[in-house]
């Protein structure tokens, strides 16, 4: 089962040239040192700015490092996915920020999109059952015709989450699932994703929602200006715990974890 391991990882990002003054460069990420095991649930947290989707965008080979190396199973990322175009499908069932799903085609349709993209074409009857069975998960049987603007924003996301799932993969990657969504919302999404981690997919979710955090006490990984500034097991929002690489000292890294 798949292990992702960053070494060394440093993303930037050019800004637009100007004509006057000095260009600076912008850090997504810097000398990010990771290691994710199968099976793990992982919350990564931080402030906005502070790095957590170029985080999530390297694991999932969305972004390339430009410095260091991202592996699966001791198996260089880039390279991994220059083999198949579909392979990032097979491992990472994936849901970004900003909603993703169709609006001109209904459910059933935005769902065979994504088997077909991750399985390749398979029998009309095979993708239906497919369907089915992951919209059964998320607790939305019945809504293949329709389309997404007769859902709620939380069903909405909850059919994303049966699109990501729908060619099984193993790990699960998740940027800001809850956000705008109600209490219990989001307390039905997290009992869901606690499910699918205990059946054995790896679930990494960046959230600013701290009180789930602090009761479901997972593995809490924290992000300040691009780098990791706290890895605790069964961690608390906030939770920073110093290294041995160079890091700001703790005092000026209390308001942005706030």
């Amino acid at each position: 089962m798949p292990t992702i391991a960053l070494e060394n990882v440093s993303k930037f990002y050019k800004p637009k040239r100007r004509r006057k003054g000095p260009v600076h460069i912008d850090m997504g990420v810097e000398d990010v040192e990771l290691t994710i095991r199968q099976g793990e649930f992982v919350f990564v947290v931080g402030s906005s700015g502070s790095g957590k989707s170029t985080l999530l965008r390297l694991i999932t080979g969305q972004d390339k490092p430009n410095q260091g190396k991202v592996y699966v199973d001791d198996k260089d990322l880039n390279w991994v996915l220059k083999l198949s175009r579909n392979r990032a499908a097979v491992l990472f069932g994936k849901i970004w920020q900003d909603p993703t799903l169709i609006r001109k085609k209904t459910i059933e349709e935005n769902l065979a999109l994504a088997s077909k993209i991750a399985l390749g074409r398979e029998s009309p009857r095979l993708v239906e059952v497919r369907i089915k069975k992951v919209l059964g998960l998320v607790g939305l049987k019945g809504v293949e015709k329709k389309y997404p603007v007769e859902l709620s924003i939380g069903e909405c996301r909850r059919v994303e989450l049966a699109r990501a799932m729908i060619g099984s993969p193993p790990i699960l990657v998740l940027d800001e699932i809850t956000a705008n969504l109600d209490d219990d919302c989001i307390w039905d999404t997290l009992h869901l994703l606690n499910d699918i981690n205990r059946r054995g997919t790896t679930v990494i979710m960046a959230t600013h929602d701290s009180q789930y955090v602090n009761i479901l006490r997972r593995r809490v990984i924290t992000m300040s200006e691009g780098r990791i500034v706290g890895d605790v097991q069964k961690g608390k929002y906030g939770d920073v715990l110093e290294r041995e690489q160079k890091l700001p000292p703790l005092s000026k890294l209390g308001t942005d974890l706030i």
